[in-house]
């Protein structure tokens, strides 16, 4: 009887490749979870304030900054995970991130708001876990992975998942058409 499969033919969960490696990281809590981002995507850390809502955007833009002559989105990362809109507090903040490519010109500075930013750490190769397929409370594609640290794990984000514009501007179109949608039914009566 022939095998049905073996393991070099079953698909990986995570390639490799899109493992996190080791280095330095901003840990910052949200909603009770710690999660980190690799250190040469943050551009800045900044206090909460100063928002401009921006119609029909998703839920989970909460409005753009003004950051030294620059528009830049802000994003409710508790919505984006969709666990409901974060609560502002005395510590929470706005961490500006660089998405996109390094070498590429579609870079594009996104804030986050976080409940409160923790520090800087180092991760070895060692101390990081692939990402569980389930039970995070958020999409897997948005885990790079799980570092173990003093007993506990933190979630390693995929910034480029998470912070995905081509989704995000996706989501804002779906959004407006969603809102223009009961104004044509009503139109013809």
């Amino acid at each position: 009887m022939a095998a049905i499969a073996t393991t070099d033919q079953l698909p990986a969960v995570l390639p490799e490749s899109s493992l996190a490696g080791a280095g330095q990281y901003l840990t910052f809590v949200l909603g009770g979870e710690v999660y980190a981002l690799g250190i040469l995507n943050i551009k800045e850390i900044i206090d909460y304030g100063n928002l401009t809502e921006v119609p029909m955007m998703p839920a989970f833009v909460r409005g753009v900054i003004n950051l030294r002559g620059s528009v830049v989105p802000v994003v409710d990362l508790s919505a984006r995970f969709g666990k409901g809109s974060t609560q502002i507090a005395k510590r929470t903040g706005i961490v500006i991130v660089e998405t996109g490519v390094q070498s590429d010109d579609n870079q594009q500075d996104i804030g986050i708001i976080v409940d409160a930013v923790n520090e800087v750490i180092d991760i070895g190769q060692q101390d990081i876990e692939p990402p569980p397929s389930f039970g995070t409370g958020i999409r897997p594609e948005f885990i790079n992975g799980m570092a173990k640290r003093n007993g506990r794990f933190i979630i390693l984000l995929n910034v480029n998942r998470v912070l995905s514009v081509e989704e995000m501007a996706d989501l804002s179109k779906a959004a407006s058409d969603t809102s223009r949608a009961p104004a044509l039914e009503h139109s013809g009566e």
